[in-house]
């Protein structure tokens, strides 16, 4: 009892310090510096909310930008990749088939390279950036299904172009464009 009593007194100070308070205090800085991205990012038009610029939705209209693939459809429970590998029938397929719907849906040749992040899933299957490549690629079948004349779609390019975000910290990452940032300048350009 000699060492239980201390030890059980210790394990309660050191629950509630990580357990309460430490989660507590990260919890009341981050909501004071960052509370947007604390609050998820949320992105409302209209007084309705349209989505979080830290997940990618399933948008399939033409008239819009077209996030990355997701193995996971999207769902953020059920997020995560398809865990196949390099070798797999399957994945290889997966490609193909995304390569010939997004060749269909942008009216491309059939041998026309696409960019690797339009035909691969990321890998949580919620990643709401696309690359710079992947969003001109868009251009011309967004300009069509929504009428743009030759002026409306210059400044649809000149959208893309002012999307792109640099690396995180000018040093990490790529560049990348947030797809739902992109369709809400969209419609505003519309």
């Amino acid at each position: 009892m000699k060492i239980f009593l201390p030890c059980f007194r210790l394990f309660l100070v050191l629950m509630f310090l990580t357990g309460v308070i430490y989660p507590l205090a990260v919890t009341a800085i981050a909501q004071l510096i960052f509370h947007a991205q604390a609050e998820g990012s949320l992105q409302v038009s209209n007084g309705k909310l349209i989505g979080s610029t830290l997940l990618s939705q399933k948008t399939e209209s033409p008239k819009y930008f077209w996030p990355r693939p997701s193995a996971g459809d999207y769902a953020t429970v059920a997020s995560g990749t398809s865990n196949l590998g390099p070798g797999s029938d399957a994945l290889k397929k997966a490609i193909a088939d995304r390569a010939i719907k997004l060749r269909a849906a942008n009216n491309l040749a059939v041998d026309a390279p696409l960019p690797d992040d339009m035909i691969t899933a990321s890998a949580s299957g919620l990643d709401p950036h696309i690359s710079p490549a992947a969003a001109r690629m868009q251009i011309e079948r967004v300009a069509k299904a929504r009428s743009f004349d030759a002026d409306q779609k210059a400044k649809l390019a000149v959208l893309v172009n002012h999307s792109i975000e640099g690396p995180q910290l000018g040093v990490l990452g790529e560049p990348r464009v947030n797809v739902l940032l992109l369709n809400l300048a969209l419609d505003e350009l519309h």
